[in-house]
């Protein structure tokens, strides 16, 4: 297996922890020469389509889900990805945020769709980050968030129904890890026909035994499993999204047989992968410790996390 390979539980596992040496002079060279929001495309479409605005029902009928669907040129049906926001939501003033329609346009590029879920809008929610007494709706309701995308998507001729994978940032990292679990709350009974293939979360925050078993699923700790190959990718200096405690949760899974794998940056912070934003403490709610989170763009962990997730979805869901 190369060093993207997730593996199956019918194999023997590699170790799950990767920590990248941010160092790397390739990888430097690329950063400096391609810019921090302009990323080498590795497949496939000359042309992108416009993001468009839609909805579709929660399977329970009780909200109507805003979301932003984004496409390669041409007819399809191509595999797709359904986006999971963070605790900030979609993007300022009814916009996208430049880190999620970065990944939309790269994805695309690369042959995917995406459909941009707006978990928070669709409700009347502000931010939930912080000691938001949202925060707990948020975590209980988004696993069904992403499930009523899954089957929005795959009723569409222009998606490829059994090949749809799920990503998600921060807090919708969080969530992703919730949806795919064996016990999610979120999975419809009986669960879809084809569901979830692939699943891809960027410093998620609930990334723990303790966090990812009771009460938002009843997964005692240290059986959680997940329905599909899973990424996870953080960064060593992240105050927000603590990386140590999600860095043993995964490998513990994988020892298990779970096919997941952890990679960690060692010289980024939280929000890595956004273009273009300076190195910061990020005003709003503190940590425990009094502290702010440090948020802010390593150019190299960019990079190399875009070039990994294309690599894993390709290998997931275009085969």
């Amino acid at each position: 297996m190369n060093d993207y390979d997730i593996g199956s539980r019918s194999r023997r596992q590699r170790p799950a922890k990767t920590t990248m040496s941010l160092s790397c002079l390739v990888f430097g060279i690329f950063a400096l020469a391609f810019g921090s929001d302009t990323i080498p495309s590795f497949a496939a479409s000359p042309t992108v389509e416009a993001p468009t605005r839609l909805s579709f029902p929660r399977l329970d009928g009780k909200t109507r889900l805003a979301a932003f669907l984004r496409k390669p040129g041409g007819g399809g049906p191509f595999p797709a990805v359904v986006f999971l926001h963070g605790c900030s939501g979609v993007g300022p003033g009814g916009g996208i945020s430049s880190t999620y329609s970065a990944w939309a346009r790269h994805l695309a590029q690369n042959g995917f769709a995406t459909l941009l879920v707006d978990s928070m809008g669709s409700r009347g929610l502000g931010s939930t980050c912080g000691p938001n007494p949202n925060r707990r709706t948020m975590y209980r309701e988004r696993p069904g968030d992403a499930y009523a995308a899954l089957a929005f998507l795959q009723s569409r001729t222009d998606i490829l129904a059994g090949r749809i994978g799920l990503m998600g940032w921060s807090q919708g990292g969080g969530i992703t890890l919730l949806t795919v679990s064996g016990e999610s709350i979120g999975r419809p009974r009986p669960p879809p026909v084809d569901d979830f293939k692939a699943a891809v979360a960027l410093y998620p925050s609930a990334c723990s035994e303790r966090l990812q078993s009771r009460p938002y699923t009843t997964v005692d700790p240290g059986s959680w499993s997940t329905i599909a190959p899973l990424l996870v990718l953080h960064g060593a200096r992240d105050n927000w999204a603590q990386p140590v405690p999600c860095q043993h949760f995964i490998e513990a899974a994988a020892r298990r047989g779970e096919p997941a794998r952890i990679i960690v940056y060692q010289e980024a912070a939280h929000s890595f992968d956004a273009p273009n934003l300076r190195l910061k403490r990020r005003s709003g709610p503190r940590l425990r410790d009094g502290s702010l989170p440090l948020i802010g763009t390593h150019p190299v962990a960019r990079l190399d996390a875009m070039r990994r997730v294309v690599d894993f979805f390709g290998e997931h869901l275009k085969q």
